[in-house]
Order: C-alpha cells, then sequence, then structure tokens
C-alpha cells in the first residue's frame, strides 16, 4: 500500500492538518459511501462521472454499460481519479465565514483494469450486495448477455489521500463575546418504508435484504 502522502497529487496543500494516512480509516469510508464521482479526461476535457463504487478488498469497483463512453476510456488506462465524501455535522459559526461542516473525504488516483470470467460475475455480486446487503442471493444470475454488455472496473487502492474534519468553531474572540449562537448540529441519514413497483405482481413479499434497509 502506498500513501504517498508527501508528493503530488496525493499530498494536501491546504489545512494538511486534517490529512489522515490510517487505511482502516479509508477502508471504513468507502464501506459507508456508496456514490463516488470518478474524473477522467475525455475527448481532451477533463469530465466526473457520479456512480456506484464498492472496495473489494484493496481495490474499488465501478461498473456501467459497455456503451459508455468514460468506462471504455478507463478500461483503456486511462489515467483517473475517484472522490468519495461522507458529511457528518453542519459547523454553525458565529460568522458566515467560519460555518462549514464536519466531513470525512478522500481522491483516490490510479487507472482502472477491466476485470472478466468468474471475477467479472463475482465483483457483479459485490457491486449489487454493497447497494442492498444480500440481494444477489436472492436474484436469478446474470445472463450471457448481460454480462458482455457490463463492464466492471478495478482501480487499486494504492495511491490515495483522505482529509478529515471535526473541528468546533473557530471564530474571532470579538464574535465568541456577541450574541450569536455556535456548535455543531449532527447529519442523520436513513431509509423510508418501501414502495413496492406500480407492476409488482399481487403476493410478492418484500425480501430481506429490503426489510433489512429499514428495520
Amino acid at each position: 500500500m502506498v500513501t504517498n502522502q508527501a508528493s503530488a497529487p496525493t499530498r494536501l496543500t491546504r489545512m494538511p492538518d486534517k490529512a489522515v494516512d490510517d487505511l482502516a480509516a479509508l477502508h471504513d469510508l468507502l464501506d459507508e459511501v456508496l456514490l463516488g464521482h470518478v474524473a477522467v479526461v475525455l475527448d481532451g476535457h477533463p469530465v466526473a462521472f457520479p456512480t456506484a463504487v464498492a472496495r473489494d478488498g484493496e481495490r474499488l469497483l465501478v461498473h456501467g454499460s459497455t456503451g459508455s463512453s468514460w468506462l471504455r476510456a478507463l478500461s483503456g488506462g486511462a489515467p483517473a481519479s475517484v472522490t468519495v465524501t461522507a458529511m457528518d455535522a453542519v459547523v454553525v459559526a458565529r460568522s458566515g465565514f467560519e460555518s462549514s461542516f464536519h466531513y470525512r473525504s478522500a481522491v483516490l488516483f490510479g487507472r482502472f483494469a477491466a476485470l472478466d470470467g468468474g471475477e467479472k460475475e463475482r465483483t457483479l455480486d459485490v457491486l449489487v450486495d454493497r447497494i442492498l446487503p444480500g440481494r444477489s442471493g436472492e436474484l436469478r444470475r446474470p445472463t450471457k448477455r448481460e454480462l458482455a454488455a457490463t463492464l466492471i472496473l478495478a482501480l487499486p487502492i494504492a495511491e490515495w489521500s483522505l482529509k478529515v474534519s471535526r473541528r468546533w468553531p473557530d471564530d474571532l474572540p470579538e464574535d465568541v463575546d456577541g450574541p450569536a449562537w455556535a456548535g455543531v448540529v449532527p447529519l442523520r441519514g436513513g431509509y423510508g418504508a418501501p414502495v413496492p413497483a406500480p407492476d409488482l405482481r399481487a403476493g410478492v413479499a418484500v425480501p430481506p435484504s429490503v426489510r433489512a434497509l429499514s428495520d
């Protein structure tokens, strides 16, 4: 594992005290966040695409259609970066300038490689179960046609930076003496009750994987 915290592009140039070089902390973030943004230069232009991400050991998985131009570019070895961020709280300061967030944010750098054969089908299960744990065991297996139309790409978790902000408001002394409230408001998320599809057959029960989300 190479963190390369002291050199570009992984070196933090602003507020380097927020840098975290703990691989376990990076794994925890990747295992929590469902959505990442993959950045790549395509046809001479920098672009970033939101997509589902899933950690598979020491690599990060993404997937999509073989018709996707940006996924094809990645499968061809184009250099890329992936950003993932978790928002944990709103920092309410006594001035707008000092207001901010508690967050954990990582950027991974490298080149993706396409997976095939049995590994492709296994990692598709990893992606499905990352979004909805246990779901792959409730579904039919993908057909050869579906697998052929899908790209599964893996990025080694080798070059990365992780930035964590957990500070209290850093207000000026004259603002601390003023009348404005200051503190931290935690952000909380969750799932609501499952809503069945309009064409769901009568008598089909909500599966355990879905029930577990809202329990």
